[in-house]
């Protein structure tokens, strides 16, 4: 069966080459149960192969030929191997989150083969505490954040006695032994329900908007104002072009602290989370002799409303739009720059907010295309970045969940670098706790794992001015 692959899918398909990856991943940690034996992860890792009722996702092969027009299409993957996609690995003495994390690191470096389904997964043992992890990773053509957190939350249980549980790949029980319904070859005007007429009709209002939309985001942009679009984005050590060698880090921290940051300022989670970074950008970077005189801007992606963008699910797809968020990493005081990242983003979101969800995706697509294009077109540095590094918030879990009787300790994700932005800074929430992903180009972002120390006390920093 051969299904044409989306815009937004094809476009990752496209921008992919040995240096740039398009894959995003995570890593899972986990506590064994307590009468867990000596071949405790071994048997994890049998029982996750001898899985063979896939869910069709995780069966989907690119292609692209003449037979299709030159176009990217999704098939199926007739000679599937599941040793291939599924695999088990031992860490190095002495087993620390150090050996954890360089192994992720050569993982994440490495493509996806494109003449297989676009996903892999790697079962880890060896660590000196005794918990186990997985490394997984799946092409961005497949799946965005949103969509790889549903995939893996419809998997886990908060029941720890729980066992018997289908790997993420699996067939979902719900859906097993259900047929799929025969789709019609003949198709009448009077066999349409009115709700076709009217989606019909809302895509064509939404597409007579559209240059309104992009007049607007263009004279926001234009004015310094926060919107898909940015003009002022200054030029630093990690908008270069990048090499394939990935470096991960990650750290989590009480969400609690975050929160009580935000209660004492007027501000949201998040916005504590991108006034953390910004604090450890500004440090990072004039230790290296390389702060800009202006704020660096971030890409901040915003999930559409799962209603009204329904490929945003564990049928996988990409349903994300963008907005450019100044991080005031040019203010010296902790509090200033937690203010100036509130007033962008809320800026930003009345901006989004005045749209629909196809007018988002297209202004954001504009306000992207300065960074995909000129890897495409081979030039990279002649134009000014649009913005200078990527963070996301991807939310999870509230609560411990299981898989198999196995506790789910912690949860870092590793995202896509690209040409022009050699570090991406993606954060995950889960059972109370933030968990920051750093995944940056092994040559172009010196000494990574110290932006972790930064974090850690900007986030210091900011309750001192919180007066926490």
């Amino acid at each position: 069966m051969v299904t044409p692959m989306d815009p937004t899918s094809a476009a990752f398909m496209l921008a992919e080459n040995r240096n740039q990856p398009m894959h995003v991943g995570g890593l899972q940690l986990f506590r064994r149960p307590d009468d867990a034996g000596r071949t405790f992860v071994r048997d994890f890792y049998q029982d996750m192969i001898q899985e063979r009722e896939l869910s069709p996702l995780f069966l989907k092969r690119p292609q692209r030929s003449l037979a299709t027009a030159g176009q990217w299409v999704w098939t199926e993957d007739t000679q599937f191997d599941i040793e291939h996609h599924v695999r088990h690995s031992g860490l190095p003495k002495p087993g620390r989150v150090r050996e954890l994390l360089e192994l992720c690191s050569r993982l994440h470096g490495t493509r996806l083969a494109p003449e297989r389904p676009l996903w892999e997964a790697t079962v880890i043992e060896g660590l000196r505490d005794g918990r186990m992890a997985m490394y997984t990773k799946m092409h961005h053509a497949l799946v965005d954040g949103v969509s790889s957190m549903r995939l893996l939350q419809s998997v886990l249980s908060t029941d720890p006695d729980r066992r018997e549980m289908p790997p993420p790949w699996a067939v979902q029980p719900a859906a097993r032994g259900v047929a799929p319904e025969p789709a019609s070859t003949d198709h009448h005007l009077a066999d349409l329900p009115a709700s076709a007429f009217r989606q019909a009709l809302g895509i064509t209002a939404d597409a007579a908007g559209i240059a309104g939309a992009l007049a607007r985001t263009v004279s926001r942009g234009v004015r310094n104002e926060t919107s898909a679009l940015s003009f002022y984005a200054p030029r630093t050590i990690l908008n270069t072009n990048i090499t394939g060698s990935r470096r991960f880090a990650a750290q989590d921290w009480p969400i609690e602290r975050l929160r009580g940051v935000g209660k004492a300022t007027g501000t949201t989670i998040n916005d504590v989370v991108l006034a953390m970074v910004s604090g450890a950008m500004r440090t990072y970077l004039t230790e290296l002799g390389a702060l800009p005189d202006t704020g660096l801007v971030a890409m901040v992606p915003v999930g559409l409303n799962a209603k009204q963008a329904q490929n945003a699910s564990v049928d996988g797809g990409n349903a994300v739009g963008a907005v450019m968020v100044k991080l005031g990493t040019d203010l010296a005081d902790p509090a200033d720059r937690l203010r100036a990242v509130h007033r962008s983003m809320t800026d930003g979101k009345e901006a989004l907010g005045t749209m629909t969800p196809l007018q988002i995706l297209a202004m954001s697509a504009i306000g992207l295309a300065p960074a995909v294009l000129p890897p495409l077109l081979r030039m990279s540095g002649f134009t000014r970045p649009p913005f200078n590094l990527i963070i996301s918030n991807v939310p999870g879990p509230r609560v411990p969940h299981y898989y198999n009787g196995a506790e789910l300790v912690g949860m870092y994700p590793l995202s896509i670098p690209i040409h022009g932005m050699a570090l991406n800074i993606t954060c995950t929430s889960y059972a109370g706790r933030m968990g920051f992903g750093l995944t940056g180009c092994r040559r172009t972002v010196p000494r990574l794992q110290l932006l972790l120390a930064h974090l850690d006390h900007e986030l210091s920093a900011l309750e001192c001015a919180a007066g926490l």
